[in-house]
């Protein structure tokens, strides 16, 4: 492996809230890059539409409703995982890593779709889970069997003797991400084999040159299907720490915060995650990336990574001065930092801070505020916020991220645990499963008030629908005076026509007390300004504690869904009045 250089993080030389230029990279003739401004969207395919009635969602779905992104401004639209797969992880277990899941469709219905999503000018983003496979995978069934070449395509080990039981047991304390050891017997192999999330999910040996050249054949079989680029999932934990030199692991510390043993945090994590070999590896595939399009011409393709991680090992993502890496490293801080400190105007400028403040120089930010991991983001800063959350997203300069139904403020549903699918959940029990489940923000995606929220015709879907499908749906809010999906539109239009958001810098701050104000400015065109009231009463402000070159009135573009406010009426910068939870887009002309 090459060896890596750390980045030193570059930051804004202006103070805290004063401005803070854009950063992002331009390419040779002074455009961006279509990544760098996009709008990606992420498609959960099991609930995003039905065309089979199977209560399942599929391919044919996402192609009919392709016109519906299309329509909503998306660049590119993410799908998760649609490999061939037992379900177990429903999709990140993949057993066929070069074909499709059945009950999704077929390889023409995915070549359908990457023809329909050409013709709308979309772009299409395949799920890559490269840590892992299903334990039906043959790759893992050959390695049980020592097969050669496949000996050691997993992570193996036969384990310690207890000096006193005299009792085998796991290589060391590591702690998988769905609850318990980390570490799983295999009679037939008679060794233990490593697997960060379920058992069923064994984790793929990168210290083998053979993994690393498989999952390379991965990508490029995917690319030349036509696919934009990859989302990279699980990035954190595709290296662990070597072995001593007598072969043994090393446990991990007892992190102190939690006192449930099968819980992962109950472990410092630092032997299994974030190791510089994952770093090394990442600028590997954008290699791939690059040399597929020099090859064969046509667009950039990205590569996107998920990582929950310190600034300064996730800025790493981005490359160096001597090599690319991600496109775009998904910043979750707006989903981190409210989650640590509460939904502030403080919580959300340290969310900004940590990403600006950090990014290295000539790079691309990125916003996320859900993704089917998370609880939506309606239930986790209050529908209140949601517009408020939507135009932080589309304000802040770089590409924004949206999970399927954050544009319609699709609120969590409630699953019981009988409904209940998610392994993180079921690996629990019946007392505490809804503290791990993902299944709130996984349920059927919300078309129209009618059977099943549009979604399918069958008798059950795979998970229940939430309960406010009737209100909260495209139907309802497209024919609606006003909605927060027709309030999500016009930000993608005025970010698409907007040469200041597109490339002008950023300024943002917190004022008079829970009040988030950005600014994005450029020479010759309208300066763009966000306010929003995250508190929970009404206050006034004054602008010109934010900014004082800013004229006294300025101009309402867009405003949330809770604001009374007149659009296109002109507001005074001091004395600006704001309900709680009210948020406006305003303009200099």
């Amino acid at each position: 492996m090459q060896s890596l250089q750390v980045l030193i993080p570059v930051f804004c030389l202006a103070l805290l809230g004063q401005a803070c230029q854009d950063t992002t990279t331009t390419t040779t003739t002074g455009t961006k890059d279509w990544w760098q401004n996009a709008q990606f969207y992420q498609i959960y395919p099991r609930s995003f539409m039905d065309s089979d009635g199977d209560g399942i969602g599929d391919l044919n779905g996402i192609t009919s409703k392709l016109e519906y992104l299309k329509d909503l401004g998306v660049t590119a639209a993410w799908l998760s995982p649609i490999f061939t797969s037992p379900m177990v992880d429903f999709g990140y277990d993949i057993s066929d890593f070069f074909d499709i899941q059945p009950e999704y469709g077929t390889m023409d219905d995915f070549r359908a779709l990457i023809k329909k999503a050409n013709e709308l000018g979309l772009k299409i983003i395949l799920d890559f889970v490269p840590n892992h496979s299903s334990d039906e995978n043959e790759w893992f069934k050959k390695s049980v069997r020592r097969e050669k070449g496949y000996e050691d395509f997993y992570m193996w080990h036969d384990g310690k003797v207890n000096a006193e039981t005299g009792k085998r047991e796991p290589p060391s304390n590591w702690l998988q991400g769905f609850r318990g050891s980390a570490w799983q017997w295999n009679e037939e192999r008679q060794q233990y084999y490593l697997h960060q999330f379920a058992v069923q999910q064994p984790d793929l040996n990168y210290r083998n040159p053979d993994v690393v050249a498989q999952m390379k054949r991965v990508l490029r079989y995917w690319l030349n299907e036509g696919v934009a680029g990859f989302r990279c999932d699980a990035l954190p934990v595709l290296f662990e720490v070597e072995p001593d030199a007598n072969g043994q692991y090393a446990d991990e510390e007892v992190s102190g915060l939690t006192d449930d043993k099968d819980d992962r945090n109950y472990l410092k994590m630092d032997l299994i995650e974030n190791r510089p070999e994952t770093i090394d590896m990442t600028y590997q595939w954008r290699t791939v990336m690059d040399d597929h399009q020099r090859i064969y011409g046509g667009d950039t393709r990205v590569l996107l990574i998920e990582t929950y991680a310190p600034p300064a090992y996730t800025m790493q993502f981005y490359g160096n001065r001597s090599v690319e890496g991600a496109h775009l490293p998904f910043n979750f801080n707006l989903i981190t930092e409210p989650a640590k400190k509460g939904v502030s105007a403080s919580s959300i400028k340290t969310a900004v801070d940590n990403w600006l403040l950090n990014m290295p120089a000539g790079r691309t930010a990125n916003w996320v505020i859900g993704n089917h991991d998370q609880r939506r983001s309606a239930s986790r800063y209050g529908v209140s916020n949601l517009d408020a959350m939507n135009m932080i997203v589309m304000i802040l300069p770089g590409a924004s991220v949206t999970y399927q139904g954050e544009e319609l403020g699709m609120i969590d549903g409630w699953i019981s645990w009988a409904d209940t699918q998610d392994p993180a959940a079921c690996n629990s029990n019946q007392e505490i499963y809804e503290k791990f489940s993902r299944d709130p923000s996984r349920t059927p995606f919300q078309w129209t008030s009618g059977l099943n929220a549009g979604f399918s015709t069958a008798s059950k879907t795979w998970l229940p629908l939430a309960e406010d499908y009737k209100t909260t749906n495209v139907e309802t809010e497209s024919a609606a005076a006003r909605s927060h999906l027709k309030i999500y539109k016009s930000l993608v239009e005025l970010r698409k026509s907007s040469k200041t958001l597109q490339n002008g810098a950023t300024k943002y701050d917190v004022v008079s007390e829970n009040v988030f104000v950005v600014k994005r400015s450029l020479s010759g065109s309208p300066r763009i300004i966000l306010v929003a009231n995250l508190g929970s009463r009404g206050i006034t402000i004054n602008l010109d504690q934010f900014d004082t070159t800013l004229p006294t009135h300025l101009t309402l573009k867009i405003r949330s869904l809770n604001s009374s406010k007149a659009e296109g009426a002109l507001f005074e910068t001091n004395g600006l009045s704001l309900a709680a939870g009210e948020a406006l887009v305003l303009s200099d002309s």
